[in-house]
């Protein structure tokens, strides 16, 4: 038997992503910065900055997943890397598609440290198991999910690609 998944469609995603930015502007937080880690953030980022009128994005890119519950020993930054200087003293918004073991989004709000001032953390789903409890969660859930942009296969096969993470 397959196992159970979450599964966001991209109008569920239009639902949420609302709905997380509604969370972010009822709590009175406002960035001046979104944050997104690549590859799966960049949806939420730019969703979350369009509700939030915030034109200000910035990507890292944080490699760990390299398939289906599997991870590399840490996350891992790849270049470029954002410049400390243009997050000094702002209120910054990490933005990712889900805190799983939650440590790429430790590793990107401990990168922020203490440059800012302020950062917190949206996501559009949650693990039990995150070491990191983020500001904003949409849902919660212990699956595997199936998100809209990663669920069909890519076009091209490269070596080494990530399917399905």
């Amino acid at each position: 038997m397959a196992e159970e998944r979450e599964t966001l469609t991209w109008d569920l995603f239009g639902t949420a992503s609302r709905e997380l930015a509604v969370q972010v502007a009822d709590s009175g937080y406002r960035p001046d910065i979104i944050l997104s880690i690549a590859r799966g953030g960049l949806f939420v980022a730019g969703a979350l900055g369009y509700a939030l009128g915030v034109k200000n994005l910035h990507v890292m890119n944080v490699e760990f997943y390299t398939g289906v519950g599997e991870r590399l020993p840490m996350p891992v930054v790849l270049p470029p890397v954002p410049n400390v200087v243009d997050l000094s003293g702002a209120n910054v918004l990490v933005a990712d598609d889900v805190a799983d073991t939650g440590a790429t989004l430790k590793l990107v709000r401990d990168f922020c440290g203490d440059k800012v001032a302020e950062v917190r953390t949206a996501v559009v789903y949650e693990k039990p198991h995150s070491e990191v409890a983020c500001e904003y969660v949409w849902r919660r859930t212990g699956r595997w999910i199936n998100f809209p942009w990663s669920t069909l296969p890519p076009l091209v096969d490269e070596p080494g690609q990530v399917v399905d993470a």
